[in-house]
């Protein structure tokens, strides 16, 4: 499971001009699902995401966790994360799951998410997107599990 995790004062995602979802401060999370990846992952990512703390206290520094800050996530699929570059030109995503499996593990990660206690905001798995973000920092974080 690979996870691209930017820090955010605003995200949202939208579909053929219509916007599905949008979030204020937290996190967007750009979500790659290989074929090997299993639920234990998932389980072990949100708990790590969920106490990240990457926000700024009343000092400046970067100490408290997405709860202290009332944040939110804005979850994204996004296959391309598992391209195999070593060859050519054209990127292989051969290591990128299968449609079905990678829909559900993607779903019980957020699931996973919300049971931190976290507000979770998605876009549509397999649909193209357009992702709007305004980053914060910028703080850009990859979990690659």
């Amino acid at each position: 499971m690979r996870v691209v995790l930017q820090r955010v004062s605003e995200a949202s995602v939208s579909i053929d001009n219509k916007k599905v979802a949008s979030i204020e401060k937290g996190y967007m999370l750009l979500v790659g699902i290989a074929e090997e990846d299993t639920k234990e992952e998932a389980d072990y990512l949100a708990k790590k995401i969920s106490k990240l703390r990457v926000f700024e206290d009343e000092e400046g520094k970067m100490n408290l966790d997405i709860h202290q800050i009332e944040g939110s996530i804005l979850s994204i699929s996004q296959f391309t994360l598992l391209a195999d570059t070593k060859k050519g030109n054209r990127p292989s995503f051969a290591k990128a799951g299968r449609p079905d499996m990678a829909s559900k593990l993607y779903d019980y990660f957020n699931e996973q998410l919300r049971q931190e206690g976290i507000e979770v905001k998605e876009g549509v798995f397999g649909a193209d997107m357009l992702v709007d973000i305004k980053n914060d920092g910028p703080v850009t974080i990859i979990y690659d599990k």
